[in-house]
């Protein structure tokens, strides 16, 4: 590979609000990023607490853990907004469920009244809620990505802190997109060689067996019971 090649600069972002609607008067109360090189943590994040000047509802308080007491003596956004921006600025944003958190920050940028820019401005963002539909084919929430790549336990999540949620989304986003990388990183090595990265590659006779590991019993058991699922809903299952 060339020592040449562009660092490719990955920014996995969070937020907590006092609600779901800026129009509504609501606000940012927690920023949270961590970056990535090339899809590998340096350890460099981002962290914020806000003053949203905003009576926050129990119910939300019981989501993030942050209290309307907690919040009182922090930053507003426009004193931390300068940092923030020259974090992201340039990356890659990834977020789950971008529409949510850069509506709030466009919000967040155009109240500040200082000429700020809009998101989109100065970042691209990708947006993991919008990747899982196309793999899953609906869109899945963050505990449901986390659990289905293991990495749910890598993070404790006793509230859902943005900095927290963000570090998870960056391993399961890593998980994610490990397929991609694998081809991207294959095709270049190829093309690096003076290869057909097209070419079939033909293993050699004499390489170590492959272990075979059977179903358990229970395994096979529900495998039938989905079989038998398939067919109750009307459909013919392609493999047996």
């Amino acid at each position: 590979m060339s020592n040449d090649t562009q660092e490719h600069r990955l920014v996995i972002l969070d937020t907590e609000t006092t609600g779901i609607n800026p129009r509504e008067g609501h606000r940012i109360v927690e920023i949270g990023c961590v970056e990535m090189i090339n899809r590998q943590l340096t350890g460099r994040t981002y962290h914020a607490y806000i003053n949203p000047q905003f009576q926050m509802e129990q119910e939300v308080i019981d989501v993030h853990g942050l209290t309307n007491e907690f919040l009182r003596d922090k930053p507003l956004f426009a004193d931390v907004a300068g940092a923030f921006i020259d974090f992201i600025k340039g990356a890659e944003l990834v977020i789950h469920n971008a529409k949510f958190d850069v509506g709030f920050m466009d919000h967040e940028f155009n109240m500040a009244r200082a000429q700020l820019p809009m998101t989109e401005d100065i970042c691209t963002v990708t947006d993991t809620l919008k990747v899982s539909k196309d793999e899953f084919g609906s869109p899945k929430t963050l505990d449901f990505l986390a659990r289905h790549y293991r990495v749910d336990g890598l993070i404790d999540r006793t509230y859902h802190g943005a900095l927290i949620d963000a570090q998870l989304l960056a391993f399961v986003y890593v998980e994610m997109t490990r397929k991609q990388s694998t081809l991207n990183f294959s095709m270049g090595d190829g093309q690096e060689n003076g290869e057909d990265s097209n070419a079939i590659k033909r293993l050699s006779s004499e390489r170590q067996k492959l272990k075979v590991v059977h179903a358990s019993a229970d395994e096979e058991e529900q495998h039938k019971k989905r079989l038998a699922l398939i067919a109750d809903k009307g459909s013919e299952p392609i493999w047996q």
